[in-house]
């Protein structure tokens, strides 16, 4: 097995999860024994986010996307973003905030759970009374984290440890984009997804009535 970031691995890591007896959770439960919070941060591409989450609903699987109103990338208040949001829902995921500090007020749009984007020390993980922050001290703990941010497994990829059983608990924090595009490394999988971007928003324009000959 290679720990490529790829949604053939992704799709490994969630049967090992399976075969080391951990059950999908969701942030506002627990954490108890075995639970695994599949945690996915969508920073640039709801297409990626989308494809993870049909992957996961045909492996039996739940997670939480957290999804920004504050992105450059996409916009929620579209008829895409719509239609992404309701696609999540529809296939059992839950959906939270993506916010930028400090602004983490939520509508009806999300449940009652928000993740920091881009976070530093001092609010990281300050509880917000109300919602529920993924970082709380409730939820974050390093031996039971873990984060692929810039393409990079800080204490290893989490597949042996899940298959093995070896955590009481797991929060697993992925961001969509760096498993649906291609590359070796975070500049090559970028680049592949601005190139898909490009084609995607050539569509688009030719959609609208924009001659581009």
């Amino acid at each position: 097995m290679t720990c490529a970031f790829d949604f053939g691995h992704y799709g490994e890591i969630l049967e090992a999860a399976r075969a080391g007896g951990y059950r999908f959770a969701h942030f506002g439960e627990g954490p108890d024994e075995g639970d695994l919070f599949l945690r996915h941060d969508v920073d640039l591409s709801l297409d990626a986010a989308l494809r993870m989450a049909e992957l996961e609903h045909e492996a039996g699987a739940t997670a939480t996307y957290f999804l920004m109103t504050e992105s450059v990338f996409y916009n929620l208040a579209s008829r895409e973003g719509a239609a992404a949001i309701e696609r999540l829902r529809a296939l059992g995921h839950r959906v939270g905030l993506h916010a930028v500090y400090p602004n983490a007020g939520l509508d009806g749009r999300f449940d009652p759970v928000v993740a920091w984007h881009n976070p530093d020390p001092e609010y990281m993980s300050a509880p917000l009374g109300g919602p529920i922050n993924v970082m709380e001290e409730r939820y974050f703990d390093r031996s039971t984290y873990r984060s692929d941010s810039n393409q990079h497994w800080r204490c290893g990829c989490p597949h042996e440890g899940l298959r093995a059983g070896a955590f009481p608990w797991l929060q697993l924090l992925t961001h969509p984009e760096i498993w649906a595009y291609e590359g070796a490394t975070m500049g090559q999988t970028m680049r592949a997804m601005l190139e898909a971007e490009r084609r995607r928003r050539l569509e688009q324009l030719a959609e609208d009535r924009i001659d581009l000959s």
